[in-house]
């Protein structure tokens, strides 16, 4: 054979065909991910620039590796505008999504995660454009949110309408949303690995990733991460010292620190859900909420201001990245650290519980590194020989956070290492997110989320299938007793077999044994109901059956079989004579057969879990 000819070969198994279409679809929703994560970057900052800045005097700091974009307005700092401008963004907010796109409202990643499962991955082409407009807008105008949301449901939306447009099934078309989440995640924080594995994380709350998913959604965040970087720099999010994972003896303070961020989730979860509950039954215009958000949001940062007696403390508005950042190198003091964990719960709740439009990754990192700098001050005022740097706590407080806030461990591990560009806090990082996440197991963020594959609709049906072609009439069959009738049998002893036994179709033999029809309950109620003569005999009543089943013939065949006829129950026949009955198969004894044998193959589920 040729060498030509035994290249071909090896090429048509490597079945070029689909590679290549899985990148060339990939790559479109990366390149389109990465282009949206740049406009909505420019929107944010124009934004906060002619809000915030033109209009309150007010400059956020954001992490170092962040460039601002606008040069810094001479307007004097008004605290008293912060309320005002924080309630006309929320207004606008309102009356863009209530007018054009209502699922554009909220923190989106949980609508991204919703129509993967029960949507068939249909996401409406307005949506992404609503959303990145009302984002930029409720952010940029003091609104308390982070970025994940928006950039993963322009990812997501995008991926699902090019599946749509090409005509693509409904599992491409889910793949394809996912894929525009991760990408879009990956590439507004720079953390493409991270993106890859959010992508197929995020959508359950067990420890499962979906896995159709992860090799698109790694070519399109890559793809997704070039392009903005090429626009905003390549690196690290943050700027991080030189932390490193010295002595066992940490992992003490560090437990502590898994069971503060565990319970922080947990009020977080509490009373984000709880304040969209109260505004949820509010009586006004829906929206009109936003504003009543954004006026609550800025007169919360002006109460952390006055409760701090810092202006840092204002980072409980927007994104709230310049805490996280001085953070980082033990600039930040506790009491403002407690106070802006505290406030930014309180903020973001307002803002995007009240129907504004933000993510709550952003501040969630927020939140778990104030809380992990605390507690890292705290250790090392107990114990200055083991902890020597307070800061590390910051970078492992946001991982664990967010694990325990959202059931994303393994993604929110890397993500942060990729944000802060510090892999040597993986060892203490992995031991607090696989703490938090076992601790918080009762709550999280994304309320669309499943436990595992087997419970998503979207997977249900092809997993029962794959199950069920594995089994077998024949290992059915054997363990039920079955009830005949005779031919010449009376119709009370038909109505006695009717009424003593769980059988829904009777086969009726003749005197050689053979099946000559079938009697169901439904027959025999109709002659009951007719008050027909009890001459009759169960010859009369017998009909051919209208299909059977043969020992060899798989559990979902029989399934649809069963479903397609309406019946309860089938006889089984001999392959080589089919007047030979064998038993009957009904629906109850199928679906037993498939409870047993998913137990049998899925492992104990977890205690913390039970």
């Amino acid at each position: 054979m040729s060498p030509l000819r035994r290249i071909g070969r090896q090429a048509r198994r490597l079945e070029l065909h689909t590679v290549g279409r899985v990148l060339l679809l990939s790559s479109l929703v990366g390149a389109v991910a990465g282009m949206g994560a740049v406009v909505f970057q420019l929107l944010c900052q124009a934004a906060s620039h002619a809000l915030l800045d033109g209009l309150a005097g007010l400059r956020m700091e954001g992490p170092a590796g962040e460039v601002a974009l606008f040069a810094r307005t001479a307007t004097p700092f008004r605290p008293w505008a912060i309320p005002l401008v924080a309630a006309v963004g929320g207004l606008v907010t309102g009356l863009i999504v209530q007018r054009f796109a209502p699922e554009a409202g909220g923190h989106g990643t949980d609508e991204a995660v919703d129509a993967f499962h029960r949507r068939g991955g249909v996401i409406r082409g307005r949506v992404p454009i609503v959303k990145t407009i009302a984002s930029a807008i409720t952010l940029g105008s003091g609104g308390s949110g982070g970025r994940e949301g928006p950039i993963a449901q322009i990812g997501a939306g995008f991926g699902s309408v090019l599946a749509t447009r090409l005509g693509l099934d409904e599992r491409e078309r889910r793949i394809l949303l996912s894929a525009g989440v991760g990408a879009g995640v990956g590439s507004i924080f720079r953390a493409p690995l991270a993106g890859a594995l959010f992508a197929g994380e995020v959508l359950y709350s067990d420890p499962e990733i979906e896995p159709d998913a992860i090799i698109p959604a790694a070519i399109a965040t890559i793809v997704a991460y070039c392009v903005f970087s090429l626009r905003f720099g390549f690196g690290a999010l943050f700027d991080t010292p030189r932390f490193a994972f010295r002595s066992a003896a940490e992992l003490l303070p560090y437990t502590v620190l898994a069971v503060v961020v565990a319970l922080g989730s947990g009020l977080f979860v509490k009373t984000f859900y709880g304040v969209h509950a109260l505004f949820e039954r509010l009586r006004m215009p829906r929206a009109l909420k936003p504003a009543l958000g954004g006026l609550l949001t800025g007169l919360l940062g002006l109460i952390a201001w006055r409760l701090a007696g810092d202006a840092r403390a204002l980072d409980v508005l927007s994104f709230g990245y310049g805490t996280v950042q001085r953070a980082l190198h033990g600039q930040v003091p506790l009491a403002l650290l407690l106070v802006v964990a505290a406030g930014k719960m309180l903020t973001t709740s307002c803002s995007i519980g009240s129907g504004g439009s933000g993510g709550v990754f952003g501040p969630s990192m927020v939140i778990g590194g104030a809380l992990g700098g605390a507690v890292g001050l705290l250790a090392q005022g107990w114990m200055p020989g083991v902890v020597t740097q307070p800061g590390a706590f910051v970078a492992v407080g946001m991982a664990g956070f967010f694990a325990a806030a959202a059931n994303t461990p393994i993604s929110t591990l890397v993500m942060v290492s990729e944000m802060t560009g510090n892999y040597e806090l993986l060892l203490p990082a992995l031991w607090v997110c696989a703490l938090a996440y076992l601790l918080a197991r009762r709550w999280t963020l994304y309320r669309h989320q499943v436990p595992g594959r087997l419970d998503s609709p979207a997977h249900r049906g092809a997993i029962l299938g794959g199950l069920l072609r594995a089994m077998h009439v024949g290992e059915v069959v054997r363990s039920r007793p079955l009830r005949t009738l005779s031919e010449t049998a009376s119709l009370a002893e038909v109505v006695e077999a009717c009424t003593s036994s769980s059988q829904h179709g009777f086969p009726v033999l003749d005197a050689h044994g053979r099946m000559t029809g079938i009697i169901t309950l439904a027959q025999v109620r109709q002659v009951l109901d007719r008050d027909e003569s009890t001459a009759v005999i169960a010859h009369d009543l017998a009909q051919p059956p209208p299909a059977t089943l043969r020992p060899t013939d798989d559990l979902d065949t029989a399934l649809q079989r069963l479903m397609a006829l309406d019946l309860e129950d089938l006889p089984v026949v001999d392959p080589e004579e089919p007047a030979r009955v064998l038993g009957v198969l009904s629906r109850r004894d199928l679906l037993a057969a498939y409870a047993r044998r998913r137990l049998e193959a899925s492992p104990a589920a977890p205690a913390a879990h039970a």
